[in-house]
């Protein structure tokens, strides 16, 4: 990744690098706590989530006085190169219009210390929290109908610009206000997002039981892959559970294969993973 932070970020396929998996850590790491100042004027107000790359912060812009999410990444070399992976991808939406598109809006990115912070505009509540806050039982078909239309729209502005989510999921879709109605959900975090032109297959990437079986299988994938994981997120929707509720992939795989068989073998004899999963069952 070639990056030059103060016009654009350049993209080079051959260094192209996904981590999977997000393990939790202490915001204490980052030596953030609320009140801690990013940058020069963004606040730090509360904590929305973390994982290996950081963590996502509730922040006041002292200047504007408006409230805004910003991803904090860590300083390790890795991440940071994922970092300015995510930049790019998200210089590739801008030619969208957030709001049409059911897509996060950005709004640029600036250094703290060593630390490069993300700005996005301040959503509601992620769809995981929403389900769960109505007891897991399911959203009525009148939420469960505009949540999905607009995910499929979201898939379709990525599909135009030629954008891979790559981990679809309702933690990574945001109610951007659950007191409004219709419902308006938008589609974050394209930290694992690549171009579908630059996929590179037996990288690992996304999240287990959601993903779709050709990325883990190690098999080519592209935009398509998305879909899988809506449809597993619609089920979810409408029943309150995951479909696959598995721990790993091995027993995610084997779910998929009980409900909808194994793939041919012309499939299995092109995947890079797939000796790992089927010798021996």
């Amino acid at each position: 990744i070639n990056c030059s932070f103060q016009n654009s970020v350049e993209f080079s396929q051959q260094v192209f690098v996904h981590t999977s998996g997000s393990p939790s850590f202490s915001s204490d790491e980052l030596e953030i706590v609320e009140g801690s100042i990013l940058g020069k004027h963004y606040k730090v107000e509360a904590f929305l989530g973390e994982g290996g790359f950081g963590i996502v912060a509730k922040c006041r812009d002292t200047t504007t006085n408006r409230a805004v999410a910003i991803k904090v990444n860590k300083s390790d070399p890795d991440i940071l190169q994922q970092a300015h992976v995510e930049i790019f991808i998200l210089e590739q939406l801008r030619r969208l219009d957030p709001d049409a598109a059911n897509i996060v809006q950005w709004n640029g990115f600036f250094h703290d210390g060593e630390r490069v912070c993300l700005k996005f505009e301040l959503l509601d509540q992620c769809l995981w929290d929403y389900i769960r806050d109505r007891n897991k039982q399911g959203l009525p078909i009148s939420e469960v109908r505009p949540i999905l239309g607009q995910l499929t729209n979201a898939l379709s502005h990525l599909s135009s610009v030629g954008i891979v989510h790559a981990d679809l999921k309702p933690a990574n879709i945001m109610v951007v206000n659950r007191h409004e109605s219709p419902i308006k959900v938008k589609l974050i975090d394209f930290g694992l997002a690549c171009p579908a032109s630059a996929v590179m297959p037996g990288e690992f990437v996304g999240t287990v039981g959601y993903c779709a079986p050709e990325v883990m299988l190690g098999l080519p994938y592209n935009e398509a892959s998305d879909m899988w994981s809506l449809g597993l997120v619609a089920v979810e929707l409408a029943t309150g559970v995951p479909l696959y509720p598995s721990e790993n992939d091995y027993d995610y795989l084997k779910f998929i294969i009980e409900t909808q068989g194994q793939p041919p073998d012309h499939v299995l004899d092109s995947g890079v993973y797939t000796e790992d999963y089927f010798i021996g069952d």
